[in-house]
């Protein structure tokens, strides 16, 4: 009788310690920080760092003044968003789609920028220093680069390496 208590107590251990496969898994990254961020037509000035936005459709938002700070944007779709402002320093943005977007004195110091779009958008003040964009997109970047943004104080064609 004593061997059938201890084996339940230890199965019971099992159970609460080490829970099964299921209850570990994570959820798919497609919805991180969906749950919590309720998203709408104007999120002017939200302390939005660290987010997660995978395959978010973000298209005509106003992010304009928010904290964007080390936030991921993975196959987002940020077309004719107004990120006027707003403070990129550090994001992830692989494959996103920025055409159109107002990017007006954005800091997007240190970000990696690789196989985003940007044709059409406006870039005047950004600060793109030590981002990392493909030659592509540089020359193509170049091509729209004026003005200096008024945070950092660097000029948008010097921070391009124009």
């Amino acid at each position: 009788m004593q061997i059938c208590s201890v084996l339940s107590l230890v199965f019971a251990l099992l159970v609460v310690f080490f829970p099964s496969a299921e209850a570990l898994a994570k959820r798919p990254p497609e919805t991180r920080n969906q749950e919590s961020l309720e998203i709408s037509q104007d999120m002017h000035g939200r302390d939005l760092h660290g987010y997660e936005f995978v395959k978010t459709d973000l298209r005509g938002i106003d992010l304009s003044g928010s904290d964007l700070t080390g936030a991921v944007f993975n196959n987002s779709k940020l077309q004719n968003t107004n990120l006027r402002g707003a403070d990129l320093e550090d994001v992830v943005a692989f494959a996103t789609e920025f055409q159109g977007a107002d990017l007006r004195d954005v800091n997007l110091t240190n970000g990696l920028l690789m196989e985003s779009v940007f044709e059409g958008s406006n870039i005047e003040g950004a600060d793109f220093t030590d981002a990392v964009i493909s030659t592509i997109q540089q020359k193509q970047l170049c091509s729209l680069a004026a003005g200096e943004n008024p945070s950092t104080g660097v000029e948008t064609a010097y921070s391009l390496g124009c």
